[in-house]
Parts: structure tokens; C-alpha cells; sequence
């Protein structure tokens, strides 16, 4: 029995099962093929001209250290696009200030990198005071709202590249360069036109040997070199590996730390989302902090040799659970590949055209954009569909981050309003000078209506329900002149478990506010941890239950 307990020990060191090596090497091979062209997308579309080299390194970094010091055991970890589109704006922020955005000045790439150093230093912080189960808590309404946004951002940026147009900026910016220096390429929208019509109309059953945007790679990139040089191109690849360079913090600080701050948070928000959706089709559980902090040290680590940030991956983490990949060994073989292919393949990807990649970009722009929901969420809730369509413009229009604070905040008080409303619906029951009727008597039980009844009208019922947050505060408070009408004012707390500070101060106000009128006030049915809370305040009239109070009140009008 021990032998067979030290056999299966060995199988698994560290989340790494032994026996499944087979099936992790195919599977980060496979997460690799598909990671290639789209580390090459989205190191162009954040850095422009030049800068498809750096997605490629933050691939090889951010991919391996997630993987080895992550919390989800089948993760890829790679730029993905919500990361490329805030280097983008940290790119356009860094150039509005005046630092040159060509990145063979030199100039611009130590500070972007300086803030990929401070996203990934923030989310270790985030794994050690342990806020990954707060940040899975977004509601879905912002996340999708949130996701559409990059989505749009990303198709919008890529029509001037996949017009052969050369733009700078934001999305505004963007498209403003486009409409007003209208001069399209020829040999960039033939381009752009093939790899669409590959990555959309490829069958599924060469896709799922061969990904689509690879073989765009493969048959638009020798047929794009008969073009001659009438097309941007990638351009030249330094060789080798990446070297160890420290990035700079200057006179830019507080625009650089602002961006990393943004970095973290989304990236953070990114890989949870994509941890969620790996638990799904592999049964297993992630541990949430333990992500933040492996995704930390890859990007720490990406900026210091100058990579793209990244996070978990969705599109890759799924092929990768689907060809077998199940282990943390999966993730890393991912980024071995690529470190192969960046020392080997080189030169080859000088020649990709610019138009390629961005033909490959509106795909990946047209996936992210939760389709799904923006059809169907007017019908669901009108709430909903404003909180998701306002994050959505907001994400396009003005920032990332104040998007989702913004959007987060308003589906909060949504969210706290509805809560409330059932929090008071008791008092609304039992009172009909509150509603009209007295409907809502007829729940009590019949001894205990029968004793209110006797009561001859005299005694004012509220009975409150659920955990009252500060949300019930002002619907308590809003009734306490009501009191007045009555001689006696029974609160019956049986079905709140618990209370918040505002919610008992606003309990204290009523009873106070019945004492001051010369009215009898009694607390029922308080728990042990509510009846503590209550005495903490001062709150004084607190009967064991609901019947009890009512024997009493009946007893106080004789």
C-alpha cells in the first residue's frame, strides 16, 4: 500500500503528472503553432513598425514562467489582445508627452518596457494580499462589455494596416489618419484579402491540424513576396535570443506607473477569466492567487528583456487542453518551441507583410467581441444592456481601466438596489398603510396573526429579510415617521443572519425615534451574532422571537 502511494507521488511533482508527458508535449507544440503568428500580430499592432520581434519574446517569457509559477495548471500564457491594446495607448500616451514612438530612436521601448516591469511587480502584489477572488467578482455585464470594447479596438486599429495606410494613435486618431490620407494599397489589400479569406473560410477539418492564421503565414508570405517592395513588411529580426536590458524610469514615472497599474489590473482580469474557462473543459479548480503571482513574475520578467506583456490566452490554453496538454510541462514546452523558432526562423519573418498580420488581428478582434450577449441582452435586462453597451463606449472612446471602475461601480448599485428591495419587502407585508391591503399578513403563521390582530391596529410589524447591507439603511429610515401612527413598534430581524454598520445605526434611529414619541419599541428574533452587534449600540428591547414580542405588546395595550 505504501509502495503504491510513493509510485503515485512520483507521478506528480509540483502539479506536473508524469504520466502524461506525451500528451503535454503535443499539446504545447500545438499551442505554440497556434501562438506564433499571433505573437507576431500583436507585438506589430502595440509597437508598431518594428515590434512584432517583442510579442515573440513576451510569448517565450510571460508563456514559460506562468506556466511554471502559475495556479492553473493548463494555462498559455502569451500577449493577448487586451494587453497589446494598452501597450498601444501607453505607446500613444509616452509619444503625446513627446518621447519619440519610433522604436529605432531607442527612446520609447525602455519605458514602455518600465511599465510592463511595474504590471507584473503589482500583480505579485495582487497574488500575496490575495485579491484573485475579488477580481473574479466583475460582473459579467462589464466583462463582456469590457471584452467587446477590445475587440472593436482592435479591428478599428488594424483598417488603416490592412489598407496599407499608416496609422498612428488610438482609435480616434486612427481612423481620422485613415479617412483623411485615403490612399489605399493595391498589394496590401490583395494581401489582406487572401488571409482573410483563409482564416475565415479554411475547413474545419484542416484547421484543426494546421491553425488558420499559421497557414496564412505559410501560403499569403512567399505569394505577398511577388509584390516586390510595394508593401510594409515586418522588417529586420535581431538575432538570438533576448538580451537582458533594464528598463527606464525617468521624469515619466507617473505615466509609466499609471500604465503599469492598468497592465496589471486587466491582465489580472484576463488570465482569471481564462483560468475559469480552463477549469470548464479540464475539471480541474485554479488557484487564483497563486495565478496572479505566476503571471506576475512572467511579465516582470517579459519587461526586462523587453517583451510584450501577456496573460492567460484563452484560444491557446483551449487547443492545448484539446491535444492533450493537462500540466504546467504543457505550457512550458509552448514557450521552448517558440524560443526555437525565434533563434532559427528569423530572417524567414522579416518578410511578413504587415497587411498579413492584420488580416489576422480582425479575426482575433471579431472572436473577442461576445456576440452572444450584445444580441441578446436588451432581452434579458434593460439594466444590463446599458451597464454592458456604456462599458463597451467607454473602452472604444475613452480608457480601458475607468471603463470597468465605472462599469463595476453602476452594476454594483444596480445589484445593491435589487438586493434592497427584497432586504424591505417584509415591511411593506405586514403594514397595510404602507401598501393598501394586508395581503401580507396572511403570511404569518395563524397564532401569531390572530395576536396581531388583537392588537387592534395599535402595533406597527416590520419584519426585515436578509443580510441588510447599508442599501437598506435610507428604506429603513425613510419609514421611521411612521412610527408615529402607531403605539407600539415590533422589528422582527428573525430572517437577517447578519447586519452592516449603516443598517444598524439606521435600526438604532428607529427605535430612538419611537422612544422620543413616547412609543413602545421591540426588537424579535435577533441571532446571536445580530443581538451582539445590536448591544454594541446601545439597542436595547431585544425579545427571544417574533410571538414572544407580539404576547408582549398585547400585554403593554391591556
Amino acid at each position: 500500500m505504501h509502495l503504491f502511494k510513493r509510485r503515485e507521488s512520483l507521478k506528480i511533482i509540483n502539479g506536473f503528472h508524469l504520466n502524461n508527458i506525451r500528451g503535454d508535449i503535443l499539446g504545447g507544440i500545438t499551442a505554440a503553432v497556434v501562438a506564433l503568428p499571433l505573437a507576431l500580430a500583436f507585438g506589430n499592432a502595440a509597437l508598431g513598425p518594428g515590434g512584432a520581434i517583442y510579442g515573440l519574446y513576451g510569448a517565450v517569457v510571460v508563456g514559460f514562467l506562468a506556466a511554471l509559477f502559475g495556479g492553473t495548471p493548463a494555462q498559455v500564457s502569451g500577449p493577448t489582445g487586451p494587453m497589446s491594446v494598452t501597450v498601444a495607448g501607453v505607446v500613444a500616451g509616452l509619444a503625446a508627452v513627446g518621447v519619440p514612438r519610433d522604436l529605432s530612436a531607442g527612446q520609447i521601448l525602455p519605458l514602455v518596457m518600465a511599465a510592463v516591469v511595474i504590471g507584473g511587480v503589482l500583480q505579485i502584489l495582487f497574488g500575496i494580499l490575495k485579491l484573485g477572488k475579488y477580481i473574479t467578482l466583475v460582473p459579467y455585464s462589464v466583462v463582456s462589455g469590457f471584452m467587446s470594447g477590445i475587440g472593436v479596438i482592435i479591428i478599428a486599429l488594424q483598417i488603416g494596416p490592412l489598407l496599407g495606410i499608416s496609422t498612428r494613435g488610438g482609435v480616434v486618431d486612427s481612423l481620422t489618419t485613415v479617412f483623411s490620407n485615403f490612399q489605399p494599397n493595391g498589394a496590401a489589400i490583395g494581401v489582406a484579402i487572401m488571409t482573410l479569406g483563409i482564416v475565415f473560410l479554411t475547413p474545419r477539418t484542416i484547421t484543426q491540424w494546421v491553425p488558420s492564421p499559421l497557414l496564412a503565414l505559410l501560403i499569403v508570405t512567399p505569394i505577398s513576396m511577388f509584390f516586390g517592395g510595394t508593401i510594409d513588411r515586418i522588417g529586420e529580426i535581431p538575432r538570438g535570443v533576448p538580451s537582458l536590458d533594464f528598463p527606464s524610469f525617468n521624469q515619466y514615472f507617473p505615466i509609466i506607473f499609471k500604465a503599469g497599474l492598468v497592465l496589471a489590473v486587466l491582465g489580472a482580469i484576463d488570465s482569471l477569466l481564462t483560468s475559469l474557462v480552463a477549469d470548464n473543459i479540464s475539471q480541474t479548480k485554479h488557484n487564483s492567487d497563486r495565478e496572479l503571482i505566476g503571471q506576475g513574475i512572467g511579465n516582470a520578467v517579459a519587461g526586462l528583456f523587453s517583451g510584450l506583456p501577456g496573460a492567460g490566452a484563452t484560444m491557446r490554453t483551449v487547443i492545448n487542453v484539446k491535444s492533450g496538454g493537462s500540466t504546467p510541462l504543457s505550457g512550458m514546452v509552448h514557450s521552448i518551441v517558440l524560443l526555437i523558432v525565434l533563434v532559427g526562423a528569423g530572417p524567414l519573418a522579416e518578410k511578413i507583410p504587415t497587411a498579413l498580420l492584420a488580416g489576422i488581428l480582425i479575426k482575433v478582434g471579431l472572436d473577442i467581441i461576445d456576440w452572444g450577449f450584445l444580441r441578446r441582452a436588451h432581452k434579458l435586462s434593460l439594466k444590463t444592456s446599458v451597464v454592458m453597451y456604456g462599458v463597451l463606449l467607454m473602452t472604444v472612446f475613452w480608457d480601458l481601466i475607468w471603463a470597468v471602475l465605472v462599469g463595476v461601480f453602476i452594476a454594483n448599485m444596480l445589484t445593491i438596489d435589487s438586493i434592497t428591495e427584497t432586504q424591505l419587502e417584509g415591511m411593506e407585508e405586514d403594514n397595510p398603510s404602507l401598501t393598501g391591503n394586508n395581503q401580507g399578513q396572511n403570511t404569518l403563521p395563524a397564532d401569531e396573526k390572530a395576536l396581531l390582530d388583537r392588537c387592534s391596529g395599535e402595533v406597527m410589524l416590520f419584519r426585515l429579510k436578509g443580510p441588510l447591507s447599508f442599501g437598506a439603511a435610507k428604506g429603513i429610515s425613510d419609514r421611521m415617521n411612521l412610527v408615529r401612527n402607531y403605539k407600539i413598534l415590533i422589528l422582527d430581524i428573525t430572517d437577517v443572519p447578519r447586519l452592516g454598520v449603516t443598517a444598524t445605526l439606521a435600526i438604532e434611529d428607529m427605535m430612538q425615534e419611537a422612544k422620543n414619541n413616547s412609543r413602545k419599541a421591540f426588537v424579535a428574533g435577533a441571532n446571536e451574532k445580530v443581538r451582539e452587534r445590536l448591544s454594541k449600540f446601545g439597542v436595547d428591547g431585544i425579545i427571544e422571537t417574533r410571538k414572544e414580542a407580539l404576547e408582549t405588546a398585547l400585554n403593554e395595550l391591556n
